[in-house]
């Protein structure tokens, strides 16, 4: 199981702290509840958690100066500030000095879950720097000695101290991020924000409030002013995925920003000056977008002043059993599997697999293989792995009625002593549930959680652990 979170809630009415205390163990994190400001600050400085939640109206000081000081002394810990005023020029000020958010009272809870989770990410990304080449570590880490990753390695180390901005390019699961998190953590920028978009995730209409915030009254439901990703970047790096899926609207928005470095919210007059280095990524081909009049042509070229193109899986085959041992190793630390292992037939089966979904791919079926298997992962394993993949990509639920479920996976761990069927069957129901809720809801987790019951925090994380979390 991965480590648990730990939250500082700052926040001085006890019965709100508990509720949203409550709240937040359900979800798996540890939380302390501190009802002074200065004692906030300084249990944070001395033992900093992952997260900080702190209301802006506290004894000893406010909210406004919890964040100002944390950030000067950590300025890569995520502060969410709790405002229940309804002028939030102040909490846009304390965005602008380092808070990671600021949410309004009376609290949407699911808006609340999702900035925790997205404050976690983004401690995660950037707490340690990225490994280049290592397979011997738990840390995050790119993966690779061949001569192609030696190349790409140091093309990281060529451009991340250079005032450029970049384009990633390659398939899908290649390790576009990682490679941006590798940029970042080797810049000059270190110590100030990563900020991630999502460019495909985000609604069309929303993308651009998203990226360059928005005035109250821009439109409907712009009920408080926002400060956009660039303004929270600004100083460090934003990292845009999947750019090629921005419209062609927001993409000369994007130009003039790239150009001007300059901003203007949503609904705004104000011009605003910013200093961020945009790294851009994407899988699609946008030279052919160019020729279809689906990508600008003065877009890409200033996009692409420095490229990094990433291989294949295929094309780096000869790294394959280092990307084994590395994520059989993180995966089995996250399960309590001690000393986990592959064969080498187990190896060689998945050597020989075309792997279209590249390094994220190998990764999911490795964990998969992890929670079948007893002992030594053994090629029955991986076909039995690669055989249920196989058939999810061909339908969309399990047909195999749950019951015959329950009498296999019990026979089988009476033959072979095991003490698993409960949670096989357990991640099998689960497995098939998830599946149909995201295809009724054509892949809308908020949708989804909603019919499903959870919240939207808990059916990302559900998904990823049953390797589902981009096959659905």
């Amino acid at each position: 199981m991965r480590s648990e979170a730990r939250i500082l809630l700052i926040e001085d009415d006890l019965g709100a702290a508990t509720s949203l205390k409550r709240l937040l163990q359900a979800e798996g994190y540890q939380v302390q509840i501190v009802e002074n400001g200065l004692e906030g600050i300084r249990i944070a400085q001395s033992h900093p958690p992952d997260v900080v939640i702190t209301d802006w109206r506290l004894p000893g000081a406010d909210g406004i100066t919890v964040v100002q000081e944390l950030h000067r002394v950590l300025p890569q810990l995520p502060i969410i500030l709790i405002t229940a005023h309804g002028s939030t020029d102040t909490a846009i000020e304390a965005t602008k000095h380092g808070a990671f958010e600021y949410l309004v009272k009376p609290l949407d809870m699911e808006e609340l879950l999702e900035a925790v989770h997205r404050g976690i990410e983004h401690h995660r990304r950037t707490a340690q720097p990225i490994e280049l080449g290592s397979p011997t570590t738990s840390r995050d880490t790119i993966v690779g000695q061949c001569r192609v990753m030696r190349d790409i390695y140091k093309e990281i180390g060529r451009v991340a101290a250079q005032p450029v901005d970049v384009l990633i390019r390659g398939e899908t699961g290649t390790g576009k991020e990682l490679v941006a998190r590798a940029i970042y953590q080797y810049s000059n920028r270190v110590k100030n924000p990563f900020i991630t978009v999502n460019c495909a995730a985000i609604p069309e209409n929303l993308l651009e409030s998203e990226l360059f915030g928005h005035e109250r009254g821009a439109f409907t439901g712009a009920t408080v002013r926002r400060i956009g990703r660039f303004e929270q970047a600004n100083g460090g790096t934003l990292l845009l995925d999947e750019i090629g899926d921005l419209t062609l609207f927001t993409q000369a928005k994007l130009l003039r920003v790239l150009q001007e470095r300059v901003i203007t919210r949503v609904g705004g007059n104000e011009t605003i000056q910013i200093d961020v280095r945009v790294i851009a990524a994407t899988h699609r081909d946008l030279e052919s977008m160019i020729a279809e009049k689906l990508f600008r042509e003065d877009l890409f070229y200033r996009l692409s002043q420095f490229t990094i193109a990433l291989p294949t899986l295929r094309q780096r085959q000869e790294d394959l059993p280092l990307l084994v041992k590395y994520f059989g190793e993180r995966f089995g630390h996250d399960l309590g599997i001690h000393n986990p292992s592959f064969t080498a037939g187990a190896v060689q089966i998945l050597a020989t697999q075309p792997w279209p979904g590249n390094v994220r791919q190998l990764a999911n079926v490795i964990r998969q293989c992890l929670l079948v298997s007893r002992g030594p992962v053994s090629p029955e394993h991986v076909q039995s792995i690669l055989t249920k993949k196989e058939t999810a990509t061909s339908s969309d639920h399990t047909t195999t009625p749950l019951s015959e479920l329950a009498a296999e996976f019990l026979e089988e761990s009476r033959e072979s002593g095991s003490d698993d069927a409960h949670a096989r069957l357990i991640a099998e129901a689960e497995r098939a549930l998830l599946s149909r809720a995201m295809t009724a809801a054509k892949g809308n987790k908020t949708q989804a959680a909603k019919w499903l019951g959870i919240t939207r925090v808990t059916l990302r994380e559900k998904l990823n652990g049953l390797g589902l979390g981009n096959d659905v």
